[in-house]
């Protein structure tokens, strides 16, 4: 996880990572890498337009990867008040990991 916390990116935006021609669909947040258990992502996302194909192809990836936002997802009320627990959440887990 990286330090972009306030610029969580909502559900259903359409990016392309840097280096990549391929866009992805942001699908979730907060992703543990199942190979480097200590390893958590921004997102999790699928490729754009096809979705979804394979539930182990999922791509993993960092704010700072992003090179350009196509499209924002829906957001609202109900998304916001997410987004603020989300990040409370975050510096949580952070807060933790610094006082281990």
């Amino acid at each position: 996880m990286n330090n972009n916390l306030g610029k969580f990116l909502p559900i259903g935006t359409v990016v392309l990572l840097k280096n990549s021609e391929k866009r992805l669909m942001i699908t979730g947040f907060c992703v543990y890498d199942m190979i480097k258990k200590d390893k958590v992502y921004d997102y999790s996302g699928c490729a754009f337009p096809e979705g979804i194909v394979n539930s182990k192809k999922m791509a993993l990836f960092d704010h700072s990867q992003i090179s350009k936002v196509y499209f924002l997802g829906y957001q609202d009320q109900e998304q916001q008040i997410f987004k603020k627990n989300l990040i409370n959440k975050v510096l949580n887990i952070i807060n933790k990991q610094q006082n281990k």
